[in-house]
Protein backbone atom coordinates (compact mmCIF):
# COMPACT_ATOMS: atom_id res chain seq x y z
CA UNK A 1 0.00 0.00 0.00
CA UNK A 2 1.34 3.42 -0.68
CA UNK A 3 -0.47 7.04 -0.23
CA UNK A 4 -1.10 8.58 -3.27
CA UNK A 5 -2.76 12.07 -3.80
CA UNK A 6 -6.38 10.91 -5.00
CA UNK A 7 -7.93 14.19 -5.33
CA UNK A 8 -7.11 17.90 -6.59
CA UNK A 9 -7.54 20.97 -4.71
CA UNK A 10 -9.98 21.84 -7.22
CA UNK A 11 -11.60 18.84 -7.13
CA UNK A 12 -12.09 19.24 -3.07
CA UNK A 13 -13.14 22.63 -3.36
CA UNK A 14 -15.61 22.33 -6.40
CA UNK A 15 -16.79 19.04 -4.72
CA UNK A 16 -17.54 20.26 -0.61
CA UNK A 17 -18.62 23.80 -2.32
CA UNK A 18 -21.21 21.76 -5.11
CA UNK A 19 -22.47 20.09 -1.71
CA UNK A 20 -23.04 23.29 0.28
CA UNK A 21 -24.65 24.90 -2.54
CA UNK A 22 -26.68 22.00 -3.27
CA UNK A 23 -27.91 21.33 0.30
CA UNK A 24 -28.53 25.09 0.82
CA UNK A 25 -30.78 24.60 -2.26
CA UNK A 26 -32.91 22.02 -1.31
CA UNK A 27 -33.36 23.69 2.07
CA UNK A 28 -34.52 27.13 0.81
CA UNK A 29 -36.31 25.18 -2.07
CA UNK A 30 -38.46 23.59 0.67
CA UNK A 31 -39.28 26.64 2.26
CA UNK A 32 -40.26 27.98 -1.02
CA UNK A 33 -42.58 25.21 -1.25
CA UNK A 34 -43.88 26.08 2.74
CA UNK A 35 -42.58 22.72 3.98
CA UNK A 36 -40.27 24.38 6.86
CA UNK A 37 -39.84 28.12 7.67
CA UNK A 38 -36.16 29.58 8.19
CA UNK A 39 -36.02 32.79 6.12
CA UNK A 40 -39.40 33.71 5.43
CA UNK A 41 -40.53 33.02 1.69
CA UNK A 42 -39.49 36.33 0.23
CA UNK A 43 -35.60 36.01 1.56
CA UNK A 44 -35.77 32.14 0.36
CA UNK A 45 -36.44 33.22 -3.24
CA UNK A 46 -33.21 35.61 -3.19
CA UNK A 47 -31.32 32.98 -1.16
CA UNK A 48 -32.47 30.21 -3.71
CA UNK A 49 -31.61 32.43 -6.96
CA UNK A 50 -28.47 33.71 -5.58
CA UNK A 51 -27.09 30.25 -4.52
CA UNK A 52 -28.66 28.98 -7.70
CA UNK A 53 -26.62 31.17 -10.22
CA UNK A 54 -23.21 30.40 -8.18
CA UNK A 55 -24.05 26.45 -8.53
CA UNK A 56 -23.72 27.39 -12.16
CA UNK A 57 -20.55 29.56 -11.87
CA UNK A 58 -18.87 26.92 -9.95
CA UNK A 59 -20.32 23.61 -12.80
CA UNK A 60 -19.04 26.15 -15.60
CA UNK A 61 -15.42 25.98 -13.74
CA UNK A 62 -15.99 22.46 -13.15
CA UNK A 63 -16.69 21.76 -16.55
CA UNK A 64 -13.68 23.20 -17.90
CA UNK A 65 -11.72 21.71 -15.67
CA UNK A 66 -13.25 18.05 -16.54
CA UNK A 67 -12.40 18.76 -20.12
CA UNK A 68 -8.72 19.98 -19.45
CA UNK A 69 -7.21 17.64 -17.48
CA UNK A 70 -9.09 14.54 -18.91
CA UNK A 71 -11.46 13.87 -15.76
CA UNK A 72 -14.42 13.24 -17.81
CA UNK A 73 -12.96 10.00 -18.38
CA UNK A 74 -13.84 8.90 -14.83
CA UNK A 75 -17.87 9.07 -15.84
CA UNK A 76 -17.53 6.69 -18.97
CA UNK A 77 -19.97 4.05 -18.14
CA UNK A 78 -18.69 0.68 -17.26
CA UNK A 79 -20.26 -2.62 -18.42
CA UNK A 80 -23.83 -4.08 -17.41
CA UNK A 81 -22.06 -6.81 -15.86
CA UNK A 82 -19.91 -4.49 -13.85
CA UNK A 83 -23.01 -2.73 -13.02
CA UNK A 84 -24.91 -5.57 -12.09
CA UNK A 85 -21.77 -6.73 -10.19
CA UNK A 86 -22.27 -3.59 -7.87
CA UNK A 87 -25.99 -3.43 -7.49
CA UNK A 88 -25.67 -7.42 -6.06
CA UNK A 89 -22.65 -6.21 -3.86
CA UNK A 90 -24.76 -3.17 -2.14
CA UNK A 91 -28.14 -4.87 -1.82
CA UNK A 92 -26.92 -8.40 -1.04
CA UNK A 93 -23.07 -9.27 -0.55
CA UNK A 94 -22.59 -5.85 1.57
CA UNK A 95 -24.83 -7.04 4.66
CA UNK A 96 -23.36 -10.87 4.02
CA UNK A 97 -19.67 -10.50 4.39
CA UNK A 98 -19.20 -10.29 0.71
CA UNK A 99 -16.02 -8.82 -0.87
CA UNK A 100 -16.18 -5.10 -2.74
CA UNK A 101 -15.88 -5.82 -6.60
CA UNK A 102 -14.22 -2.69 -7.26
CA UNK A 103 -10.90 -1.71 -6.14
CA UNK A 104 -10.56 2.34 -6.97
CA UNK A 105 -7.35 3.56 -8.45
CA UNK A 106 -6.51 7.35 -9.46
CA UNK A 107 -7.30 6.33 -12.97
CA UNK A 108 -10.46 5.07 -11.88
CA UNK A 109 -12.13 6.66 -8.83
CA UNK A 110 -15.73 5.82 -9.16
CA UNK A 111 -17.18 2.15 -9.01
CA UNK A 112 -19.51 1.56 -11.83
CA UNK A 113 -23.09 2.07 -10.19
CA UNK A 114 -21.21 5.85 -9.03
CA UNK A 115 -20.21 6.41 -12.63
CA UNK A 116 -23.77 5.58 -13.79
CA UNK A 117 -25.54 7.40 -10.81
CA UNK A 118 -22.75 10.67 -11.90
CA UNK A 119 -23.60 10.64 -15.34
CA UNK A 120 -27.58 10.52 -14.71
CA UNK A 121 -26.97 13.22 -12.73
CA UNK A 122 -25.10 15.36 -15.39
CA UNK A 123 -26.81 14.01 -18.27
CA UNK A 124 -30.20 13.87 -16.91
CA UNK A 125 -31.48 15.19 -13.84
CA UNK A 126 -28.81 18.48 -14.21
CA UNK A 127 -30.20 19.52 -17.45
CA UNK A 128 -34.25 19.52 -16.85
CA UNK A 129 -33.28 21.66 -13.41
CA UNK A 130 -31.38 24.30 -14.70
CA UNK A 131 -33.75 24.83 -17.56
CA UNK A 132 -36.95 24.36 -15.29
CA UNK A 133 -35.29 26.95 -13.15
CA UNK A 134 -34.39 29.70 -15.70
CA UNK A 135 -37.93 29.60 -17.42
CA UNK A 136 -39.42 29.66 -13.62
CA UNK A 137 -37.20 32.73 -13.10
CA UNK A 138 -37.57 34.19 -16.60
CA UNK A 139 -41.24 33.86 -16.83
CA UNK A 140 -41.92 36.98 -17.48
CA UNK A 141 -40.02 37.11 -20.60
CA UNK A 142 -41.75 34.07 -22.14
CA UNK A 143 -43.67 36.11 -24.36
CA UNK A 144 -40.69 37.28 -25.79
CA UNK A 145 -39.56 34.42 -27.38
CA UNK A 146 -43.00 32.53 -27.79
CA UNK A 147 -43.26 30.65 -25.13
CA UNK A 148 -46.83 32.42 -23.49
CA UNK A 149 -49.19 29.33 -23.76
CA UNK A 150 -46.55 27.14 -21.80
CA UNK A 151 -48.00 26.18 -18.46
CA UNK A 152 -46.08 27.34 -15.19
CA UNK A 153 -47.27 24.96 -13.05
CA UNK A 154 -45.91 22.35 -15.46
CA UNK A 155 -42.48 24.36 -15.06
CA UNK A 156 -43.08 24.26 -11.40
CA UNK A 157 -43.92 20.71 -11.35
CA UNK A 158 -41.23 19.49 -12.98
CA UNK A 159 -38.56 21.75 -11.41
CA UNK A 160 -39.86 20.24 -7.87
CA UNK A 161 -39.47 16.54 -9.38
CA UNK A 162 -36.05 17.41 -10.27
CA UNK A 163 -34.78 18.66 -6.99
CA UNK A 164 -36.53 15.81 -5.52
CA UNK A 165 -34.14 13.54 -7.68
CA UNK A 166 -31.18 15.41 -6.89
CA UNK A 167 -31.84 14.63 -3.08
CA UNK A 168 -32.40 10.85 -3.78
CA UNK A 169 -28.81 11.28 -5.83
CA UNK A 170 -27.34 13.31 -2.61
CA UNK A 171 -28.76 9.99 -0.38
CA UNK A 172 -27.55 7.27 -2.87
CA UNK A 173 -24.54 9.51 -3.32
CA UNK A 174 -23.75 9.36 0.80
CA UNK A 175 -24.24 5.80 0.67
CA UNK A 176 -22.16 4.44 -1.72
CA UNK A 177 -19.07 7.09 -0.78
CA UNK A 178 -19.83 5.80 2.97
CA UNK A 179 -19.68 1.89 1.86
CA UNK A 180 -17.38 2.04 -0.67
CA UNK A 181 -14.08 1.25 1.59
CA UNK A 182 -13.40 0.71 5.22
CA UNK A 183 -13.21 3.56 7.62
CA UNK A 184 -14.43 6.16 5.50
CA UNK A 185 -11.17 6.03 3.24
CA UNK A 186 -13.12 7.92 0.55
CA UNK A 187 -14.43 10.55 2.74
CA UNK A 188 -11.29 11.03 4.22
CA UNK A 189 -9.43 11.41 0.95
CA UNK A 190 -11.89 13.97 0.02
CA UNK A 191 -10.92 16.44 2.80
CA UNK A 192 -7.25 15.50 2.78
CA UNK A 193 -6.39 14.53 -0.77
CA UNK A 194 -5.00 11.50 -0.03
CA UNK A 195 -5.62 7.63 0.19
CA UNK A 196 -3.69 4.51 0.33
CA UNK A 197 -3.98 2.36 -2.98
CA UNK A 198 -2.48 -1.01 -3.47
CA UNK A 199 0.62 -1.30 -5.84
CA UNK A 200 0.64 -2.94 -8.39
Amino acid sequence: MSKIKYYTGFERLWHWSQALLIISLLVTGFEIHGTIELFGFTKAVDYHIILAWSLIVLWVFAIFWHLTTGEWRQYIPASSSKIMAMMKYYAIDIFMGGGHPFHGTRKQKLNPLQRMAYLSMHLLIAPVLWISGWLYLFYSDWAVVGLEDMGLAGVALTHTAAAFAVLVFLIAHLYLALTMSKGFADFKAMVTGYKEEEND
